[in-house]
């Protein structure tokens, strides 16, 4: 931290100061037109954002670095500090520069930390994604084995809490994906941005809820743990300390239920792509790919419902009868989704209101989206079909707004401009007095036309022009060879300024005519201003009320959206009960049936039955065979399911899964010093210590990161964990055909296998799930579609055969490896195998007993080399 010197200038003196307040942020010190950062600040802040470091003056004999970025461009500029990692303080002027030179002897405009931004309190539109929600989180520890949760959107005003196990927090985190997350300084439970302990009191906690929502008791919003008012208490504390004076809008805190959404912990959702793709964003992810909202609230909500699927029965059952309305009913869909399509974000732009950080178009998203939902509602509230109780629960919460409406309606313009300060929101005819001054300015203009045309007469100067600066402000203006005419005290003017090319005049009468010109269009403007302010507290009076409504649209967005969705590509309602079934007919991955119809390709589909006889299938085939996308898709379609969306499938009944585990593909964790086979056997632990039998478990490929026989005992240990102890819905995938050997042993084990074909010495993938297992793993296959050099796959096959025959013999299963050729003596691999190539292109299942008679025939032959004959 820099020091205040008793010979710094007093703007130095001030921005140190400013600084001591929030030593953890870089400070933008507001100068006029620009934000500006100094010594340590300006070099972090310029090598951020690339732009020029320069250093004036000097601070304790050392010159002061500085950098700046212009007010009107600061959000980008925050976007990219706050994107890498830093926060920042902004330190506004709170007094009229005009003000401060009336005080006796130097002194500086008086300033003061307005905001602090930070990744969880960020309110702009143009630093938020308009469909994911900006979470902001706070996590407390509790006295027992769980801890509290809370978690907010300043953007939207949306406040939620939870009472979570200690082991199913950094799932919870998962699902939320926060911004931000606070906790207590010097602890160590999760990483986050560190609080004052007292903060995380119950006692202060409670009491600052209860103030914030002007409530004695807490019993009206729910029942909530201590430690999850601890944590909602902290997250508020923490909001207030941001927000400085313009604390934002938030709603009651809502409690979650324990249990009340399928768990799906961290792993899961990133083996998934539930919410972001391979890359990390959030293209080629689950949500993306079934994304059909319309507004940006349906598909923050559509995020939320794929991010926490239900487990209850009837909440789901509500869900999907609201998107089965919406499928049966073309016409009603296509003008719902119509009217959606125009709305504007009312739940951000009541966030903006809220906070002070508004403009008149937020007021004119109010009028706009309020007036649609009204018609929205008028729709869909005599629809052709009956209404399903989600649909008139759902209509109920959307307010008439009848006055806020017509108040909106009178007062602003169609299209206000962005500034309130440009003038021009409020129409014409809604205040006289308004309407006198802006007359009055408008005649003052035209004034101004007519002393210039006087003028010009009047001196003989036809170049003469009235012109306007924020310097000079009204002057007049002739060419320089011109103005010697003007110079004489006779013609009353006044010099003001001479430049290169120009010089500059003023006048008495010009004077005048400028001071009542200003005055009227200042006095429009605090009019303007005055009436905006007293639209903005109609709508903040019927807040929570809009909020509802939002939530409203935002729930017949998603239903719409989702039955849209179904219509257009052939998805199923399921069904979803309390019973412990599994059975998809015909289903298909949503996310690569997507990419597969694009490359004009068709999808194949599968079924799965984990009935109680069946409730273990161990899936083998090579690599490339869709083994994966076979696991994946099933875990998909549950989740969708539970989420209340209809399915891809041909039918689907699903009992309600409490826990959803995938433990597919391979990936290394460095940074805590986990190899790949570490972390895949973190993931298998957690799943056998943490499902249940309500639970589905997908399985690939477990132990293959050790030794083949270290591997496939993992692969059976696990196999008859999961079997035997969890009794729990699980597909396993392996290329350990030895496992098959159970099936004997296991009554519920279910052996199937992807369809493959040998043809021509290349392998086919098939894509069929079938019963059945592979009676071997076509490695050496699939490396020759990769494209391993042929002296390779050469010496491979050599070492598989050795290896092959080895297996039951003593001496190990690598006996006798040393005498095989290594590359450089290795026969080169045939160009063809005639006898292979025939086997493969036999048909089993058309050939005719004759044909087979004399294929027998004709193998003989090419077996013994006699291959003219094909």
């Amino acid at each position: 931290m820099t020091q205040i010197d008793s010979q710094a200038s007093p703007m130095i003196a001030q921005y140190l100061a400013l600084k001591a307040e929030a030593p953890d942020c870089l400070l933008f010190f507001r100068m006029g037109d620009f934000y500006e950062m100094f010594f340590a600040d300006a070099g972090i802040a310029a090598a951020s954002l690339d732009i020029a470091l320069t250093r004036r003056g000097e601070h304790l004999g050392l010159p002061i670095a500085m950098c700046g970025v212009p007010v009107h461009a600061a959000d980008a500029y925050l976007a990219r500090l706050i994107k890498a990692g830093h926060r920042v303080a902004i330190a506004e002027q709170i007094e009229d520069p005009a003000e401060a030179r009336k005080r006796p002897g130097k002194t500086i405009v008086a300033r003061a930390i307005t905001r602090i931004v930070t990744p969880g309190t960020l309110t702009e539109t143009s630093l938020l994604e308009p469909k994911r929600a900006n979470w902001l989180a706070a996590v407390a520890p509790g006295a027992g084995a769980m801890w509290g949760l809370a978690w907010c959107d300043l953007s939207t005003g949306a406040f939620h809490s939870s009472a979570v196990a200690v082991t199913d927090v950094p799932a919870e985190l998962a699902r939320l994906n926060p911004a931000e997350i606070i906790v207590p300084d010097g602890w160590d439970g999760v990483a986050g941005t560190p609080r004052p302990p007292l903060e995380f009191s119950p006692a202060l906690g409670e009491a600052r809820l209860k103030s914030r929502f002007g409530v004695a008791t807490l019993d009206g919003f729910g029942r909530f743990s201590p430690a999850e008012i601890a944590a909602a208490g902290a997250l508020l504390a923490y909001v207030e300390a941001t927000a400085r004076a313009a604390v934002p809008l938030l709603t009651p805190p809502r409690p979650e239920l324990p249990g009340s959404a399928m768990a799906i912990d961290a792993a899961t959702r990133a083996s998934l792509e539930l919410a972001r793709g391979p890359g990390g964003e959030r293209a080629g992810s689950l949500e993306a790919s079934i994304d059909r909202t319309v507004t940006a609230g349906g598909g923050r909500l559509l995020a939320a419902d794929l991010g926490a699927p239900l487990t209850s029965v009837a909440a789901i059952g509500d869900r999907l009868q609201l998107v089965a309305h919406f499928v049966a009913d073309a016409a009603l869909r296509g003008r719902a989704r119509a009217s959606l399509a125009a709305m504007p974000d009312v739940a951000r732009a009541l966030g903006r209101l809220a906070i002070g950080r508004w403009g008149p178009r937020d007021l004119a998203a109010m009028r706009d989206g309020l007036t649609l939902a009204i018609d929205l509602k008028r729709l869909l509230a005599a629809p052709s079909l009956a209404p399903p109780a989600l649909l008139t629960a759902t209509l109920g919460n959307i307010g008439a707004h009848a006055g806020l409406i017509k108040g909106l309606h009178e007062a602003l313009v169609a299209e206000p401009p962005l500034d309130a300060t440009a003038g021009g929101s409020i129409q014409s005819g809604y205040d006289a007095g308004l309407d006198a001054l802006r007359d009055t300015s408008r005649d003052g203009r035209s004034a101004v036309v007519a002393m210039e045309a006087r003028l010009r007469s009047e001196t003989g100067v036809t170049g003469l022009k009235i012109r306007h600066n924020g310097v000079l402000g009204y002057h007049i203006e002739v060419a320089a060879k011109l103005a010697d005419a003007l110079m004489r005290p006779d013609q009353g003017l006044i010099h003001r300024q001479t430049l290169a090319g120009v010089v500059r005049f003023s006048s008495v009468d010009l004077a005048a005519l400028a001071t009542t010109i200003a005055a009227a269009g200042d006095h429009a403007l605090a009019a303007e201003a005055a009436h905006l302010e007293g639209l903005r507290d109609l709508v903040l009076a019927e807040a929570l009320a809009i909020g509802e409504t939002a939530a409203a649209l935002a729930r017949i967005d998603v239903a719409a959206a989702l039955a849209e969705l179904a219509a257009t590509d052939h998805w199923v309602q399921p069904r979803v009960d309390a019973t412990t079934a599994f059975h998809i007919i015909a289903g298909r991955h949503p996310v690569v049936e997507a990419a597969v119809k694009l490359a004009r390709g068709q999808f194949v589909a599968n079924d799965c039955d984990l009935s109680s006889d069946c409730r273990l299938w161990l899936v083998t085939g090579p690599n490339m065979a869709g083994k994966s996308t076979f696991l994946r898709q099933n875990a998909l379609i549950a989740v969708l399911a539970q989420a209340g969306s209809f399915v891809p499938a041909q039918s689907a009944h699903i009992g309600v899964i409490d826990r959803l585990y995938s433990r597919v593909g391979a990936a290394d964790d460095l940074a805590l010093g986990r190899s790949t086979f570490m972390v895949e056997m973190v993931e298998t632990a957690a799943i056998l210590s943490g499902a249940t039998p309500r639970s589905l478990v997908i399985l690939d490929e477990v132990g293959r990161g050790t030794s083949t026989y270290d591997g496939l005992a993992i692969a059976w240990a696990v196999l008859e964990a999961v079997h035997d102890d969890l009794q729990c819905r699980c597909l396993f995938a392996s290329h350990y055909h030895e496992l098959v050997s159970l099936k004997s042993r296991l009554k519920s084990l279910f052996t199937a296998t992807v369809r493959v074909r040998e043809w021509k010495g290349d392998l086919v993938f098939l894509h069929e799930v079938i019963a059945g297992a592979a009676d071997k793993s076509y490695g050496l296959a699939v490396a020759r579609l990769a494209g391993v050099p042929a002296p390779v796959l050469a010496r491979a096959r050599a070492i598989l055969t050795r290896l092959e025959a080895n297996r039951d013999r003593s001496g190990g299963i690598a006996a006798g490896l040393g005498d095989l050729p290594l590359f450089g003596t290795a026969a080169p691999a045939p160009a063809s195998d005639p006898l292979r190539e025939r086997l493969g292109a036999i048909d089993v299942d058309a050939i005719s007993p004759r044909e087979a008679l004399d294929l027998v025939a004709d193998l003989q032959r090419l077996a013994s080399g006699d291959a003219e004959s094909f």
